[in-house]
């Protein structure tokens, strides 16, 4: 009886193993594990010769949905509710500037670039979509920073909801345009530090067919830095490290950086809802929250992975910006080998 029992735990271990061998469950049950593990011993178990198994999402893909990307010289329009210092705006103004710096505009830029990133990751969703969608002559998209509108009078107060985010959305310029909605520390909004820590969408202003793009992102530096400003935080749940230090000197800024990174790739791969995801469409995997975590090779939960680091102020970063500004982004995922791509 002994036997026989054994064998029917072995066999129902190895169907069990067999069911959690491409699941998210056997990546929960990894993360706990490694909250347990020493950050060495934990890149051990994750790493196999020398390639990351936890770099690269579950095997998925981001799908095309045959709508628009967004295309032709764009503005990138920066809207500021409530009060954020001139160094706190340089900071996001800068990055938006570096999306486009090369030689050809006169900046000179260190090596892996903001530009590069944007270029080499998000160029690969144009070229696919013109294959799959069989466009005669492919897409471009040139973004440049637009105009800054500051609200430092808190107009609709201190507490936002997303209707309200799409109203101050609407006082940038449309055509041509994302406006981008950047929060104060000192503002809540609908489902910040909740559900997210920023987002993304499409509406048009009454009495106009034309739909705009637009952004928010809210400063997440005194009420969720450990959701939304990670690596620069400790975690708030997960494996714990200590945290990095930001590359701008300013945790709630750097972080906002990270999550517009990321939504501009969304905004410019997805803008109306029928582009690159997948997923549900109410709550999509994008080109850069595919990769959500991911910064460079070898990360897994809790490890950002590997990072340039800054010999005078100890900074981590992957991107270069111009001015001497270092940035950290994230990573973007390749719809070309079902991967994330890093810049280092």
């Amino acid at each position: 009886m002994g036997s026989g029992s054994s064998s029917s735990s072995d066999r129902a271990m190895a169907a069990f193993l067999l069911l959690c061998k491409n699941s998210q469950l056997l990546l929960v049950l990894i993360s706990l594990l490694i909250f347990h593990l020493s950050p060495a011993a934990a890149r051990q178990l994750l790493t196999d010769g020398g390639s990351s198994t936890l770099n690269s999402p579950p095997a998925t893909t981001v799908q095309y949905h045959n709508g628009p990307l967004l295309g032709g010289k764009v503005s990138v329009n920066l809207i500021w509710y409530g009060r954020f210092k001139p160094a706190q705006r340089a900071i996001l103004s800068d990055f938006i500037t570096s999306l486009s710096a090369s030689s050809s505009t006169g900046s000179v830029v260190g090596r892996p670039s903001v530009a590069s990133w944007w270029s080499s990751n998000i160029g690969k969703y144009y070229s696919l979509a013109v294959v799959e969608g069989s466009k005669k002559k492919p897409l471009s998209l040139s973004l440049a920073l637009g105009t800054q509108v500051l609200d430092e009078s808190y107009s609709l107060g201190k507490s936002l909801t997303m209707k309200q985010i799409v109203a101050l959305a609407a006082k940038g310029e449309q055509n041509y345009a994302v406006n981008v909605v950047l929060t104060a520390a000192d503002v809540t909004v609908e489902g910040f530090c909740m559900s997210s820590c920023g987002s993304h969408g499409s509406s048009r202003s009454a009495g106009s067919a034309t739909r705009f793009a637009y952004i928010w992102v809210g400063n997440s530096e005194t009420q969720c830095p450990g959701q939304c400003a990670w690596p620069f935080h400790q975690p708030i749940y997960g494996p714990q490290s200590p945290p990095l230090v930001a590359p701008n000197d300013d945790v709630g800024l750097d972080g906002m950086v990270i999550n517009l990174a990321g939504l501009l790739a969304g905004t410019a791969t997805n803008p109306f809802g029928n582009g690159f995801f997948q997923g549900p469409k109410e709550a999509p995997l994008e080109a850069a929250s595919a990769c959500s975590g991911v910064y460079g090779s070898g990360a897994y939960p809790g490890y950002a992975g590997e990072l340039l680091v800054d010999p005078a102020s100890g900074a981590s970063y992957n991107a270069h910006g111009v001015d001497g500004r270092e940035y950290l982004l994230p990573a973007i995922f390749d719809p070309s080998t079902s991967s994330c791509s890093t810049l280092l």
